[in-house]
């Protein structure tokens, strides 16, 4: 039996507007579900949170919310509007009912994808998310995590089963009698309307000089950057992030004041002739300054031993730096800036516009040098953009897993097990020409936390699922010194080792903005004892090259964002980008810098937490700190877009 419509209600196609409104409103109900599903999960990183905050965040996120909605259900609103009567049959209603399940339903998933993402990235997936979309294992992968993280499948079934509930309590049904006039007018008038507020909905404002609303807007109901990825949904940033922006042109001081303050043009000073070590530099999944001991004498009131014994043992034998920072959150933000000083800013560098910038590297400069280079990483060839970055940067010759030949040691999911592709590392080495510079990328310190079969019930259980894989690739690293220090070529050669970027952490003071941030950075070279002890000196991972450089007196200029560690004469900081916000790190202190403002400076080494925000406080130090980042951005930019990376001859 046919529900009974009232006619005027139709004709005017009242009724459609009304469902139509009642599922959106169904949908921001999700969404704002699905935020606090995202809070929950990840409440660890927001103790400080209180209720009058939350709120402000969750009101806030409304905005993000509409215009992710509008943006994914255009075609379903345009559609669902149309003002013909062929829109009451039920093909046609099952048609658009199934594009309003699935598109929605993969937005919900993308969200709830975010509950767990978060903790490797600390902050929402953008488009950088669709690179490992190119590699062969992402089914694998995306069946680990349903496997690995069944309840967040079970939330994300919730949503659906709701989604599906309440759209089906909602229906529209032709009239049977009504004015045709009135209805295609009104019907018209009434798409003509929507399709304008949806515009509004997605650009965030109603004003023609609104402009559409980006990720950094959501800093307008936060007090730290972190709490941004409350606000936003995960949707919003992809949608966002799709055509990504160029960088602009900042001219925040004169060409000679710039100079002054920071210049990345590093001028050759050698001292005696060129000394052609041998450069090995070791980036270790994930390996982040809270997995290892020697760095954390002070946790668990001293009685902290770390995940590392191994490498923790090296350190007393190199020289390591204990206020180190990576200069990204990713993988692929870590290979520009420790092999040729670029760090990712706004953009992943090896995916930006710039990517294909003419730049200086280890690689390319040492190949002048006659060195012989090559670059190591035992995944799949072509895994995750390495391949064509490192041949960019001046890496003659590349080993993945197709050079090792021997699928048997895969570990299924990512690629060769670091034992045995370390132990492949060392025997190429031994076969080439000395001088060589080769990079290694680790990769078995990783989700889903897997360590060969044999080695089950071997290591130390810890605190969180990384610490028995970290054990074991330092157990590999451990097998790889012992083998390379038979080999001739060993003491002829400066060792670096740091970490692609940080991870999972426990302590609460490595869930903040310095903690999410700090890895090892450690200089070893047999005998060499002007390369041993601690030194708190500011380190990052953009200051590897210039060191290494001077360490052999290279005697040639080079552009390099970062300085040489160990020059007591330089101006050592750290700088690095999340969540729309600039971060800078010199001597003690740590400030933030969004949309041409400071929002925070913070004493880190007093304030470990980062619970006072001192803004305000320190006049001469926050306006020194704020210089160096808006000369910092001004150089960087400036290179960037007018391709000035390298010095040419």
């Amino acid at each position: 039996m046919k529900k009974n419509v009232n006619n005027k209600w139709s004709t005017y196609n009242l009724q459609e507007e009304y469902v139509l409104l009642k599922r959106i409103f169904l949908l921001m109900a999700l969404f704002s579900i699905s935020r606090l599903g995202f809070y929950l999960f990840n409440a660890e990183y927001y103790t400080d949170l209180n209720f009058l905050r939350a709120l402000k965040i969750f009101e806030g996120g409304l905005k993000f919310d509409i215009s992710a909605i509008m943006f994914i259900n255009a075609l379903y609103v345009l559609f669902f509007l149309l003002p013909f009567p062929f829109r009451y049959k039920k093909i046609y209603k099952n048609i658009l009912k199934y594009l309003f399940f699935i598109s929605n339903g993969i937005a919900l998933a993308a969200n709830t994808m975010d509950f767990f993402y978060f903790d490797f990235i600390l902050k929402r997936s953008t488009t950088d998310v669709f690179m490992f979309a190119k590699e062969g294992n992402i089914l694998t992968l995306f069946g680990l995590f349903f496997i690995d993280y069944w309840y967040g499948v079970i939330f994300w079934l919730a949503q659906i089963f709701l989604m599906i509930f309440f759209y089906n309590k909602t229906d529209i049904h032709k009239p049977e009698t009504f004015n045709k006039k009135r209805y295609y007018l009104s019907g018209v008038a009434w798409l003509l309307i929507s399709l304008y507020f949806s515009i509004i909905a997605m650009r965030g404002g109603f004003t023609g000089t609104t402009r559409p609303i980006t990720l950094g807007n959501a800093g307008k109901y936060t007090e730290k950057p972190l709490e941004m990825a409350i606000v936003l949904n995960t949707p919003f940033t992809i949608i966002r992030t799709l055509d990504k922006k160029p960088l602009k042109v900042k001219k925040y001081f004169s060409d000679e004041e710039l100079a002054n303050i920071y210049n990345p043009v590093h001028k050759s000073k050698p001292k005696g002739k060129f000394k052609n070590y041998n450069v090995v530099v070791f980036i270790i999944e994930s390996l982040a300054k809270e997995y290892t001991g020697a760095l954390n004498k002070g946790l668990n009131n001293g009685q902290y031993k770390g995940y590392t014994p191994f490498l923790d043992s090296l350190m007393h034998q190199s020289k390591t730096f204990t206020r180190a920072f990576a200069n990204g959150r990713k993988s692929i933000d870590a290979l520009p800036s420790v092999v040729a000083s670029i760090p990712s800013m706004v953009n992943p560098y090896v995916t930006s516009k710039y990517a294909t910038n003419k730049i200086n590297s280890l690689a390319s400069l040492l190949r002048e040098k006659g060195y012989e280079t090559a670059f190591f990483h035992g995944a799949p060839n072509g895994s995750m953009g390495f391949e064509s970055f490192m041949k960019v940067a001046g890496y003659s010759k590349y080993y993945g897993m197709t050079e090792y030949g021997n699928d048997d040691d895969f570990d299924g999911t990512w690629g060769i097990w670091d034992e045995e592709f370390f132990q492949f590392f060392a025997d190429e080495l031994n076969k080439m020409q000395e001088p060589f510079h080769t990079t290694i990328f680790s990769l078995s310190s990783h989700h889903p936390f897997k360590v060969p079969e044999r080695y089950e019930g071997k290591f130390r259980e810890g605190t969180l699922g990384f610490h028995i894989p970290a054990q074991y690739t330092d157990m590999a690293l451990k097998k790889f010194f012992t083998k390379a220090n038979e080999m001739p070529w060993f003491k002829n050669t400066i060792f670096v080792i740091t970490a692609d970027h940080s991870n999972h952490a426990w302590h609460d003071e490595y869930k903040t903005s310095i903690g999410d941030f700090s890895v090892p950075i450690i200089f070893y070279q047999a005998g060499n004892n002007s390369l041993k002890g601690f030194d708190s000196t500011i380190a990052q991972q953009m200051d590897i090259m210039p060191t290494v450089f001077k360490l052999l007196n290279y005697d040639k200029d080079y552009v390099s964002f970062g300085s040489d560690v160990m020059d007591s004469t330089a101006n050592h900081f750290s700088v690095n980008y999340n969540n729309n916000t600039y971060q800078i790190i010199k001597a003690d202190y740590v400030l933030q810098y969004r949309d041409d403002n400071v929002i925070a400076i913070y004493d880190y080494i007093n304030d470990r937490l980062l619970l006072e925000n001192l803004i305000g406080k320190l006049p001469e130090i926050e306006t020194e700190m704020e210089n160096l980042i808006k000369a910092f951005i001004q150089q960087y930019n400036y290179r960037m877009i007018n391709n000035e990376l390298s010095i040419n001859k």
